[in-house]
């Protein structure tokens, strides 16, 4: 089964930044799309970013223009920068290889506020 272990979360001010990074111990990980999501309270889960094999990306319009996401196949780790941020990105973020049914790991919390 594989594994997934984010990191990188945290308390941030409005229009602060945050780097996540999230380790996948799979080993076709350079094969496939993976993809960050995130849960706020109250919520369901949504697709923030994606990216193909080869680094062709996708964002949630609600995100674009302040995140960025990467991979790096060789480390099986996908990152997700974060900038500008504001209280509505507020949420457990989590990476998941799309469609591959993976369970999900326990998140990164992110927490934007004043």
């Amino acid at each position: 089964q594989v594994q997934l272990v984010e990191s990188g979360g945290g308390l941030v001010q409005p229009g602060g930044s945050l780097r996540l990074s999230c380790k996948a111990s799979d080993i076709v990980f350079g094969r496939y799309i993976y993809a960050w999501y995130r849960q706020a309270p109250g919520k369901e889960r949504e697709l923030v970013a994606d990216i193909t094999r080869s680094g062709t990306t996708n964002y949630a319009n609600s995100v674009k223009g302040r995140f960025t996401i990467s991979r790096d196949n060789t480390e099986t780790t996908v990152s997700l920068q974060m900038n500008n941020l504001k209280p509505e990105d507020t949420a457990i973020y989590y990476c998941n290889r799309p469609n591959a049914a993976f369970s999900w790991g326990q998140g990164t919390q992110v927490t934007v506020s004043s």
